[in-house]
C-alpha cells in the first residue's frame, strides 16, 4: 500500500519519512520538485530484561555521567531547629510524637488565651495524641503542663521491674479555676497513659495527700472515671495503694465509692500516717516527695510532740490520788426466828 494513500477508511496514515529542505534553500516556498524525503532510521534495540548487549539493563544504559553525581554533602538541609509550618485551612500543624495534628485556634470558654507580643491571643494548644483500651484520645498538653507533676516514676522495689508511682494531689488544679472541668478531663487522660507507659509488672501507687486542701482534692466521679478506664492488666498488677496523710474526708470519699470499686481493690489499700512509716513500706531513694508535704509532715510530727509533752507535764502536776481508807464490815445480824 502506498503511504502516500489514505486507508480505507479515510484516515491519513502517519508519516514515515522527514521533509527535509534541499541545501541552500530558501524559505517556505519551495516547489515540490526540489523536495527530497530523507528516511531517519531508529537504532535497534533490546528490549529484553536481560543484561546481554543492547538491553535495557546493559551497563551502556546504566552508566550515569560524571557531571551528574551528587554530593550529599554540598546540599542545604535544615538545620534542627528550623521549624516548618504547614498551613491548612488556616490550622498550623504541630508535630507530636511523630503524628502531625491540627492545632486548636479556640481554646476552651471560647478561646482565652494569653495575648502575645503583637497584643494578639496566643491560643495555640499543643497536643498528644494516645491510645487508651483501644480508643484514640487527644491530650492538650499545653493546658495541663503547669499540673504534670501530679504523677512522677518512684523507682522501683523488691525484685523486677516492680515500679513505685507517685500521684501528688497537691498539684491538682483548684476547683475555683476556669475550665477546671477541661482541665481534669485531659489530666485524667494524661494520668492513665502514664500508667500504661510506666507500669511493665507488678506497681505500687503512693498517693501524697498531706498538704492538700479540699478545694484540690479529686471529685467522687473524676476517682469513678479512672477506675473504670484503667486496663485490667493494671488493676490486676497493683499490689497496693498507699495513701499517706489520710484525712477524714478521703476516708469518706473511699468509702462512698466502695459501690463501684471491687473488694479486691479496696482490700489493697493501706494508710500511713507519716514519711517515717511510708519509709518502711517503699524505698524512698528515688521517690519525689513535694517540699510542702515535707513541711506539712515536719509541722504534724512536731504538733504531736508538743501535744504529747503537754500531757506528760499535766499528770506530772496533777496531786496522786490517795486510796480511800475501806471501812471495815461489820458482821451482818443474822434474824433469828422465834
Amino acid at each position: 500500500m502506498d503511504p502516500d494513500y489514505g486507508l480505507s477508511d479515510n484516515r491519513v496514515s502517519p508519516p514515515n519519512s522527514l521533509l527535509v529542505s534541499p541545501p541552500g534553500g530558501g524559505g517556505g516556498g519551495v516547489s515540490s520538485s526540489h523536495c527530497k524525503r530523507r528516511t531517519l532510521v531508529a537504532p535497534e534495540m533490546n528490549l529484553s530484561l536481560d543484561q546481554s548487549e543492547g538491553s535495557l539493563l546493559s551497563d551502556d544504559f546504566l552508566d550515569t555521567p560524571d557531571d551528574l553525581d551528587i554530593n550529599v554533602d554540598d546540599i542545604d538541609t535544615p538545620d534542627e531547629t528550623d521549624s516548618l509550618e504547614f498551613i491548612t485551612n488556616g490550622n498550623d500543624l504541630e508535630w507530636e510524637d511523630d503524628t502531625p495534628v491540627a492545632s486548636a485556634k479556640a481554646g476552651p470558654a471560647g478561646g482565652s488565651g494569653e495575648a502575645g507580643e503583637d497584643g494578639n491571643a496566643n491560643c495555640g494548644r499543643l497536643w498528644r495524641t494516645v491510645l487508651i483500651g483501644e480508643q484514640e484520645h487527644r491530650i492538650d498538653m499545653q493546658l495541663i503542663r503547669p499540673y504534670l507533676r501530679v504523677i512522677t516514676h518512684g523507682g522501683y522495689y523488691g525484685e523486677g521491674l516492680n515500679a513505685i508511682i507517685v500521684f501528688s494531689a497537691c498539684y491538682l488544679p483548684d476547683s475555683s479555676c476556669s475550665d477546671y472541668h477541661y482541665i481534669m478531663e485531659n489530666l485524667f487522660l494524661y494520668v492513665v497513659s502514664s500508667l500504661e507507659m510506666l507500669v511493665a509488672e507488678d506497681y505500687l501507687i503512693i498517693y501524697m495527700n498531706g498538704a492538700t486542701p479540699r478545694s484540690k482534692m479529686p471529685g467522687i466521679s473524676w476517682l469513678k472515671k479512672c477506675y473504670q478506664m484503667i486496663d485490667r492488666r493494671l488493676k490486676k498488677n497493683l499490689k497496693s495503694l498507699v495513701i499517706t496523710h489520710p484525712t477524714w474526708f478521703i476516708r469518706t470519699v473511699l468509702a462512698i465509692s466502695r459501690p463501684f470499686i471491687s473488694v479486691k481493690f479496696m482490700n489493697k489499700i493501706q494508710y500511713v500516717h507519716n514519711l517515717d512509716e511510708l519509709a518502711q513500706i517503699v524505698p524512698m531513694e528515688h521517690v519525689h516527695v513535694p517540699e510542702c508535704v515535707v513541711q506539712f509532715d515536719e509541722e504534724r510530727i512536731k504538733a504531736r510532740r508538743e501535744r504529747m509533752e503537754q500531757e506528760q507535764r499535766q499528770q506530772a502536776q496533777q496531786p496522786v490520788p490517795r486510796e480511800p481508807i475501806k471501812k471495815s464490815e461489820r458482821p451482818k445480824s443474822m434474824i433469828v426466828g422465834l
